[in-house]
């Protein structure tokens, strides 16, 4: 089976990158890395793609007067290099999704949509937010992407339990070991075309 060529968009460390490139290389995950955007010039995943010699790129929502500029010019080389399927990885600037890309774009939220998520949820503000309401499951959610905060349709989700004496640090690392295990299960099923949406449900066939 060809593998699927994918980009993958990040904003710092790539630790959700290097999980995937690792994946790959035990032979579990059937894609081509094809190019790595990063909204961050100074962002360290940046260095796990060019260790593979893979493609890259720094595209910057600042440099653009508008969000739809800013989406062409990404979308544009996506679709130069041939990617089918883009991975949000700790990709943090808002993105626009163009036609052509509906339900080729996934993410990776680390709590269970459509609990804290939308604007402002990222990183430690979702398990700080998690730990005060008092919520006893929190996990992640791998979900398509559209042109709203968190929103897309959800392909699948895997819970942890919080515990009384769990920290935002605590509760991070359950979530990143969940995190590390769901998004390349997920992309890997899209890659071997078992991920159908039917409006607002995904199934994995």
């Amino acid at each position: 089976m060809k593998p699927l060529p994918i980009a993958v968009l990040i904003s710092g460390g790539g630790t959700t990158l290097k999980n995937l490139l690792a994946w790959h290389d035990r032979g579990s995950l059937s894609v081509k890395f094809a190019t790595v955007i990063s909204s961050n010039p100074q962002a360290k995943g940046m260095e796990f793609a060019k260790e593979r010699r893979i493609d890259t790129r720094v595209i910057r929502r600042r440099q653009f007067e508008s969000a739809e500029a800013h989406r062409d010019v990404i979308f544009d080389h996506c679709r130069s290099m041939g990617v089918e399927l883009v991975v949000m990885g700790g990709y943090l600037e808002h993105l626009l999704i163009p036609d052509d890309f509906e339900n080729r774009v996934v993410n990776i939220h680390p709590s269970l949509i459509p609990a804290f998520c939308g604007k402002g949820f990222y990183g430690h503000h979702v398990h700080e937010a998690v730990i005060a309401f008092g919520a006893k499951l929190s996990g992640c959610t791998v979900h398509f992407v559209d042109n709203q905060y968190d929103h897309g349709p959800i392909i699948a989700q895997r819970a942890c339990e919080v515990s009384r004496d769990e920290t935002p640090q605590t509760l991070a690392a359950k979530v990143f070991e969940l995190e590390c295990q769901l998004l390349p299960e997920c992309i890997q099923a899209i890659a071997l075309g078992m991920a159908k949406v039917e409006g607002r449900i995904c199934s994995i066939q």
